[in-house]
């Protein structure tokens, strides 16, 4: 069950990836890079090209929706929890393709 309960999207379009190939998705030009984190977190160091929209603010709903549905869509955050909801907000409004960073930025590193 869901901790979310709220949030019953579909998840088909949720893909969550090891680093390597989370790596090879956004090398695609086309794929919008989002760092779910705080501003602080975000401070201390991103991947390449991430654009902050954090997930815990009171605005990050109208920030998506500012994003282009039609182009895929990868997030991530400290340890992956965050953005698996971020990508679950995602697919619920309608963007066709999301990638979560399995295992967040701490694995990436």
């Amino acid at each position: 069950m869901s901790i979310f309960p709220f949030l019953k999207s579909n998840t088909d379009q949720i893909r969550s990836l090891n680093s390597s190939d989370f790596k090879a998705v956004i090398a695609d030009k086309n794929v919008q890079l989002i760092d779910v984190r705080t501003a602080q977190e975000y401070a201390q160091g991103t991947i390449n090209k991430a654009k902050l929209i954090d997930v815990s603010s009171a605005d990050f709903e109208q920030k998506i929706e500012k994003l282009d549905k039609t182009c895929p869509v990868a997030v991530f955050c400290h340890s992956g929890a965050r953005s698996m909801y971020a990508a679950k907000v995602l697919a619920k409004k309608g963007f066709s393709t999301v990638y979560n960073l399995k295992g967040g930025i701490v694995f990436w590193r």
